[in-house]
């Protein structure tokens, strides 16, 4: 795993997105398209902002993301649907496809249809974060390293909630959902690039555990250790803990 400690977030995203677009654009290039994967929440933020400023043929770029809450509204401003029409989806050119979680279906079905549809896809890069609890896409601990299921409903733990409580996206803690529609562990695994974006002070503790623990499905994305191509984009406040910056 490479690790590139930045001091500011927006000094992070800039160089996570740089990262991102170079990899699209050799998929492109080798292969006439790219398949990507995209998170979302507070953690993206910069990384996105410098994607779409890049110079990528996004007609030949198909996006699949990562979570979505069972049962929230599209118009919750909380939506990851949302989030990414806002953020990514409407502010580049259009997309050879766009495969969007729908929270508000039924949830196995949505997870089979995805499934199959990722299957036909294989990812070339995933744009990925880290939770306060140590989680991978929705996958809080201890986490299913096992299930071979492309995407899978999810129960969501008291940390991870308070998490997105704690970064404004709901009024209150009562408010977030329980369960979410997750890709799976094993899916992320599959993709060929990983790009982990993880600023700020509040993501410290779960880098170090993460990062420089022992593999566990109690930290979830320490798994990314065990990725042949996984790029860490960290600033100065979420590798305060770290031991070896200098990988």
């Amino acid at each position: 795993m490479k690790i590139t400690i930045s001091k500011t977030p927006a000094e992070l995203g800039e160089l996570a997105g740089k990262s991102a677009a170079a990899l699209i654009r050799k998929a492109i290039s080798e292969k006439g398209q790219a398949n990507i994967i995209l998170a979302t929440g507070a953690s993206q933020f910069e990384t996105l902002k410098q994607l779409i400023n890049e110079d990528i043929d996004w007609s030949k770029v198909s996006m699949f993301h990562l979570d979505e809450y069972i049962d929230l509204p599209e118009s919750s401003p909380a939506s990851f649907r949302k989030y990414l029409k806002e953020r990514f989806l409407e502010k580049v050119s259009p997309l050879k496809a766009a495969y969007l979680v729908n929270g508000e279906t039924n949830p196995e079905a949505e997870c089979a249809r995805l499934g199959d549809l990722i299957q036909k896809n294989p990812i070339d890069v995933a744009l990925v974060g880290i939770g306060e609890n140590g989680h991978l896409a929705f996958n809080d601990p201890p986490a299913d390293f096992d299930t071979e299921r492309p995407y899978l409903v999810v129960e969501l733990d008291a940390q991870c909630r308070q998490q997105q409580f704690g970064e404004g996206w709901f009024d209150t803690l009562e408010d977030v959902p329980k369960r979410a529609i997750s890709m799976s562990i094993k899916q992320i695994l599959k993709s060929e690039h990983i790009i982990c974006s993880v600023p700020d002070s509040r993501k410290a503790e779960a880098v170090k555990n993460c990062l420089e623990g022992e593999i566990s499905n109690l930290f979830p994305a320490s798994i990314l250790q065990s990725h042949a191509d996984t790029a860490f984009f960290l600033d100065e406040a979420s590798a305060q803990f770290l031991t070896d910056k200098s990988k």
